[in-house]
């Protein structure tokens, strides 16, 4: 996996994960990098300081009092919905149902559910392509 920083034409900053550095130019070229915020596809790659491990959590939080935090939030539940509303739940087999698109043993489709993590790098070792759905907290938690 590599991580960019990514910043839109209208200055929104924002993280991208992708397989490898030829997965982000494959997704750029075909306009599916957009900023989460605006949905501007007009998105570059921003500088970066290098990654250095931390210990302990893997996960990041953005506190309340961010001056971002309700429009992130916004944001993220709107892609969300979106995702949701135009795609299969396809509960725990999203691995198995996601690798048989890919593979095209059946019709493509959008579909969403749940993997485990060995699942998850499953599927990357395989070439196949997906984006976590952003988890949304409640509202003041």
């Amino acid at each position: 996996m590599i991580h960019y920083s990514l910043i839109c034409d209208n200055d929104h900053k924002f993280d991208g994960w992708f397989r490898n550095a030829e997965a982000f130019d494959q997704q750029y070229d075909r306009g599916i990098v957009t900023c989460p915020i605006c949905m501007s596809a007009k998105v570059e790659k921003a500088m970066m300081t290098p990654s250095v491990a931390r210990s302990g959590s893997d996960k990041v939080s953005l506190s309340i009092g961010h001056p971002q935090h309700a429009q992130l939030r916004e944001a993220m539940q709107a892609l969300r919905n979106k995702a949701t509303s135009e795609a299969d739940y396809v509960g725990d087999e999203f691995a198995e149902e996601a690798r048989k698109i890919h593979f095209k043993e059946v019709d493509p489709r959008g579909i969403y559910g749940e993997a485990t993590r060995e699942e998850v790098v499953g599927l990357v070792e395989d070439g196949v392509d997906f984006i976590p759905l952003p988890s949304i907290p409640e509202e003041y938690n």
